[in-house]
């Protein structure tokens, strides 16, 4: 857990340290284009990794289900791939209104 903690803090300092010299680049000072664009980058990313964690988290209960009871896969299979397909559609609806954000910029 801890080395989760320090990525996340390294992460959040590159990304602050980084977003002061995208948003210097704009000539008008106006900073709202920057801030929509970034939004647009960090929504996608936390969305990836959401997906990435409910859907490795799915799968390995359903495999743990039918290892301790091989007799119920078939049971099992088709709700977890429905169960993962809706955890991928939230992704997806991150990816539209990343789309959406970086086409008002």
């Amino acid at each position: 857990m801890k080395k989760v903690c320090v990525t996340g803090v390294l992460a959040v300092c590159m990304m602050l340290l980084t977003a002061g010299a995208a948003l210097a680049a704009d000539g008008d000072g106006d900073s709202s284009r920057g801030m929509i664009a970034l939004a647009a980058g960090l929504g996608i990313g936390i969305a990836a990794v959401g997906a990435g964690l409910g859907q490795g988290r799915a799968v390995a209960a359903a495999m743990e289900s039918i290892g301790r009871n091989p007799n119920s896969a078939d049971r099992i299979q088709t709700p977890m791939i429905i169960g993962i397909a809706f955890i991928e559609a939230l992704a997806i609806y991150a990816l539209v209104i990343a789309f959406t954000l970086s086409g008002s910029v």
